[in-house]
């Protein structure tokens, strides 16, 4: 049986000392992100690869996903502290090697970008604890309602580190190498790691079952066959979709997650609990966040190479354009955790956001080769604001739903699903563009454009300058219309966002008065409505 208990003023003490070390783990994962994706260009540029320059997203995105369910589950049975200290000095590693990526550590051998790749899915795997054990954690020192409040401080924090992140990627790009897009990582984690160590105090427990790995090593197997399809299918350095090697892997994919069920009907302790998924709430939120994070990712991975080649931005500027997204969802962040601890009602908030995210990505397709940049501020303000009314809300509708024996998986499977949505995203996402891009150039130059046509985000602007005006012109419009070709498809995706949240059955949130009750009514523990 599970005890739900209200946070004590002690309590609320010990979060908001413990809260600084939180947020800064956090914001190791959110401010490398923001970091790498204004220095790509560059990144690109020196170490080459620009077929597989989505990968190195990607393969974050997918290391990210495939253990968040670990993590979250090695949390719920042997405790969160030492599985949460761990899950940094993983990220730490990985961020070490990811700046000596390409360079004579490794021999010189020419490929940098295999090798960034293959430690930015290192560095994933940490990253999949820090973001699951900080939600995780919240989750069992705050009840739901009161953690509203919470809430808000961390989405400003995020915000700030959202809004950090260009920033100090576009300066580290500028002006250093952007090899410290990944060093600066070390000395945020080393503090983080040192203030948890001191401050952080949990209970410790210990269970007789076993994590079970042979349902995780078959869900890492189908994830990353799903993965690859959408990544090598239809490339020009894949294969064709109707290859062995496609149907090869969707047969895998098939195979594998028809076997991960009964498995997990079996486990002791499964890595992904079933039972969970009966309440339609779960359900459902997780659907969102899978169409949330498929949407939004493609968005912010293409944001910079469009500010920064077709708009002719620095990598500084670059990331000080997206200010505006950041700046309007720490606003809106804010005001939703406010009034979801002093209402109780949270069910709007997921529809508003759906609707003006989907409008903000239409708004975003339609850009070109002359949108000036205090428009693309504007329509990245409206994706701000969409962003604010659903990241925390998600969390907190998806944490309600389940026993608190069961907030670490509740917490993994809510990230895992938009972690998996955002690697869906990105590589399919990445093949739209690389497919339009190619047809644009094929279009405008004809069989002399192959070479441009292969060169992309690769053409920094210092080799952009080079070009003859009249190619210049071609190849941007050519650029552009290709993004705004991944704008236009993510919009299919995101309109479907409000449409599942109009669905979600409102329950009181565990830990205060349901709203409309009398002074003294406890709310539901678990509203069994929600199960239908």
């Amino acid at each position: 049986m599970t005890t739900e208990t209200a946070a004590a003023p002690g309590r609320s003490r010990e979060v908001m000392i413990v809260l600084p070390g939180l947020m800064l783990a956090m914001m190791l994962a959110m401010l490398d992100n923001m970091i790498v994706g204004t220095a790509m260009p560059r990144i690109v540029g020196e170490l080459q690869g620009l077929d597989y320059f989505t990968w190195v997203t990607t393969a974050y995105v997918l290391g990210t996903t495939v253990s968040t369910p670990i993590w979250g589950k090695l949390g719920d049975l042997y405790g969160r502290k030492n599985v949460f200290l761990s899950s940094i000095v993983i990220f730490l590693v990985g961020s070490a090697l990811c700046g000596m990526a390409g360079s004579s550590l490794f021999g010189g051998t020419g490929d940098g970008m295999i090798e960034l790749i293959a430690f930015r899915a290192l560095q994933g795997l940490g990253a999949g604890g820090l973001i699951v054990g900080v939600m995780s954690i919240i989750g069992d020192l705050v009840p739901p309602r009161e953690r509203g409040q919470y809430q808000g401080i961390m989405a400003a924090i995020m915000s700030l580190a959202m809004i950090a992140g260009p920033l100090v990627g576009g300066f580290i790009t500028d002006n250093l190498n952007w090899r410290w897009a990944f060093y600066v990582n070390l000395p945020l984690g080393g503090v983080a790691l040192i203030w948890l160590i001191l401050k952080l105090h949990l209970p410790r427990h210990r269970t007789e079952h076993r994590i079970d790995w042979f349902g995780a090593a078959i869900l890492t197997v189908a994830i990353t066959a799903i993965v690859l399809i959408t990544s090598w299918g239809g490339q020009k350095h894949g294969y064709p979709w109707g290859s062995w090697q496609i149907l090869g892997l969707a047969a895998l994919a098939v195979v594998a997650l028809a076997a991960f069920i009964p498995v997990e009907r079996r486990a002791a302790e499964p890595i992904l609990p079933l039972h969970v998924f009966a309440n339609r709430n779960f359900t459902l939120i997780n659907v969102l966040g899978f169409l949330l994070g498929f949407a939004m990712f493609g968005a912010i991975t293409f944001l910079p190479i469009f500010q920064q080649i077709v708009q002719g931005a620095s990598a500084t500027n670059s990331g000080l354009l997206l200010l505006p997204m950041m700046a309007s969802s720490m606003v809106v962040s804010l005001f939703v955790g406010r009034a979801i601890t002093k209402t109780g009602r949270y069910k709007s908030f997921p529809v508003i956001g759906g609707v003006v995210m989907a409008i903000a990505v239409w708004l975003l397709s339609t850009q070109d080769v002359h949108t000036p940049s205090w428009r693309t501020g504007v329509y990245i303000a409206v994706l701000g604001l969409g962003m604010g009314f659903l990241m925390q809300t998600t969390m907190l509708i998806a944490q309600n739903s389940v026993e608190q024996k069961d907030i670490g998986v509740a917490s993994s499977a809510s990230t895992f699903f938009r972690s998996i949505g955002g690697s869906f995203g990105i590589s399919l996402f990445g093949a739209i563009f690389n497919s339009r891009l190619a047809d644009e150039i094929a279009a405008k130059f004809g069989a002399q454009g192959s070479a441009l046509a292969s060169g992309g985000p690769q053409v920094d602007p210092q080799m952009l300058a080079q070009m003859p005006p009249a190619v210049k012109a071609g190849f941007l419009e050519a650029l552009a219309n290709a993004i705004g070709s991944v704008f236009l498809w993510a919009v299919l995706f995101a309109v479907i966002v409000p449409v599942i949240a109009a669905f979600i059955k409102h329950v009181p949130l565990r830990g205060g008065a349901a709203p409309g009750a009398a002074d003294g009514e406890k709310a539901e523990p678990l509203a069994a409505a929600a199960f239908e």
